[in-house]
């Protein structure tokens, strides 16, 4: 991996590779990723360290091999160590403001974010009335109307597609007007066409109207005879069967 670090930065990522026993690489994966989360939380795939994870710091640390608790014992103090570096620390050199390598990528004017975080190849931060988005280093500004932002986060599975909480529910990014910027791609649309209407088969019902006075006994007894092997079958309940035989017995 191919990273810009400070002299500080590079001793230690030397350090934390020979205490933990992964390489250089890996540590600089952790420490882009804690670097991009804030410096309380990240999201990673590193293969060396079970693959796909995430870090919170003070929370929760999951990883790949999920039963493996010595591996997420290591992410778990590799990235707190990593924070803490990042908040005492010139870890990266210095970049402009407002530049993709700087940690206030987004536009000078904004001003101060009341919150800001990344995952994968995401930024994002939290203004008044304002929401800014990096996503492969083009930053596009939101309009947050009147919604009050309590959260945003990304769908798994997804490079593009964030969404965010306000007191109207969640809601998708990319529905907000935007201000500057590309904008997120839009969500990705169904295209499956509507199921056909299915009209279930009609209910068989047995025929219970009375029988006609003319009717023979051979009749009649035919007639129980269907009605015991329907009776049988479950077609006609216990009441349905006796009252209609009490019924054709009385023709006889």
């Amino acid at each position: 991996m191919q990273q810009q670090l400070t002299p500080a930065g590079q001793n230690l990522v030397d350090d934390l590779s020979r205490r933990y026993g992964v390489s250089r690489d890996a540590v600089t994966t952790m420490l882009v990723a804690v670097n991009n989360g804030g410096g309380s939380m990240a999201q990673f795939w590193c293969g060396e360290l079970g693959g796909g994870g995430q870090w919170m710091r003070g929370g929760m640390t999951m990883v790949g091999d999920m039963f493996n608790s010595g591996l997420r014992n290591t992410v778990d103090n590799l990235c707190n160590e990593l924070s803490n570096a990042l908040a005492t620390m010139q870890l990266f050199p210095i970049a402009p403001a407002g530049s993709r390598n700087s940690r206030q990528w987004w536009p000078g004017d904004l001003g101060s974010p009341f919150s800001s975080g990344g995952q994968n190849n995401i930024r994002y931060a939290v203004f008044p009335n304002r929401l800014a988005v990096e996503l492969n280093g083009q930053v596009t500004v939101y309009d947050t109307l009147n919604h009050s932002i309590g959260g945003v986060s990304q769908q798994q599975g997804n490079d593009s597609s964030l969404t965010f909480s306000s007191q109207f529910g969640t809601l998708s990014v990319a529905g907000l007007p935007i201000i500057s910027g590309p904008g997120l791609p839009l969500p990705p649309q169904t295209n499956f066409a509507a199921p056909p209407a299915y009209d279930a088969p009609p209910v068989w019902q047995p025929d219970l109207s009375p029988m006609p006075a003319t009717s023979s006994s051979e009749d009649v007894f035919a007639l129980i005879e269907k009605l015991s092997r329907l009776h049988g079958v479950g077609a006609l309940t216990d009441a349905e069967f006796n009252a209609k035989k009490s019924e054709l017995l009385s023709w006889i």
